[in-house]
């Protein structure tokens, strides 16, 4: 999967350290998602998973705004940000394999918060807002909000967002648990990359699946949940970075990690 011959960059990434920051780069249509917008960032999404140099992904957006969610413009010339098999802006129906943190600035709205969701942690600023208004414009958050939601926020609490069409704060996704770390104004990013950081140095087996067996096991009784978790972590006890592992505890040193 490809970007168009010549199109412009609507998503950019940078790495540093394992990291790789992710930015929708759509400032003058509150970073909204096209079609090749999304193009771009599944591209990027690829690209952290395949490098192994790579352990953790930072999602964010251009100049202070996450995301406006889909570009109605486009929508209502019959385009779609949805890519088959991998949802809105190529993310929310994609199961990626590495840790990926949203870096939320000023508005996540509709597709742009359910791409938020699709997130394994969630760095926002105070001001912060997250939103689903579909219904006010006739549509339903069928790209993970109507799913995700509820099993993230207290149901009426969850409830109140998709059927009002009313803005969540940054403050209330703390006190409920949705959004792991609060910031000033600017700082979404900064914040983000320093829990990646903290991420980022643990074994990128054991990173995988631990986000394989929390993705995997939702919903399951705890006889079938600890049946999958062992069919999915059993080689990570016999891997060489468990062994690794060991040893650097036993020599107090910091572990150097194979991803294997």
């Amino acid at each position: 999967m490809s970007a168009a011959p010549g199109a412009a960059d609507l998503v950019l990434h940078e790495r540093h350290d394992g990291v790789l920051t992710i930015t929708i780069n759509r400032p003058a249509h509150k970073n909204a998602m096209d079609h090749e917008a999304a193009l771009q960032l599944a591209a990027a999404v690829d690209l952290l998973d395949a490098d192994p140099e790579l352990s953790v992904g930072v999602l964010t957006g251009a100049d202070g705004v996450f995301s406006a969610g889909m570009d109605l413009k486009a929508f209502a010339k019959g385009e779609l940000p949805v890519l088959p098999g991998r949802g809105f802006g190529g993310l929310t129906g994609t199961a990626v394999r590495k840790p990926l943190i949203a870096a939320v600035e000023g508005w996540a709205l509709g597709g742009g918060f359910e791409m938020v969701l699709a997130c394994d942690l969630i760095v926002a600023t105070d001001d912060a807002r997250f939103g689903l208004p579909e219904v006010t414009r006739g549509l339903v958050a069928a790209a993970g909000g109507l799913v995700r939601l509820p099993r993230r926020l207290p149901y009426h609490v969850a409830a109140r967002v998709l059927l009002t069409g009313e803005p969540l704060t940054a403050a209330e996704g703390k006190h409920y648990g949705l959004v792991n770390v609060l910031t000033p104004p600017g700082g979404a990013l900064e914040g983000a990359l320093e829990l990646a950081g903290r991420v980022a140095r643990n074994a990128p087996l054991a990173l995988a699946a631990v986000k394989e067996v929390l993705r995997e096991t939702q919903g399951l009784n705890e006889s079938d949940a600890f049946r999958r978790q062992d069919e999915i972590t059993s080689g990570v006890f016999d891997s060489e970075d468990a062994q690794e592992g060991a040893r650097a505890f036993a020599q107090r040193r910091a572990p150097v990690w194979h991803g294997r």
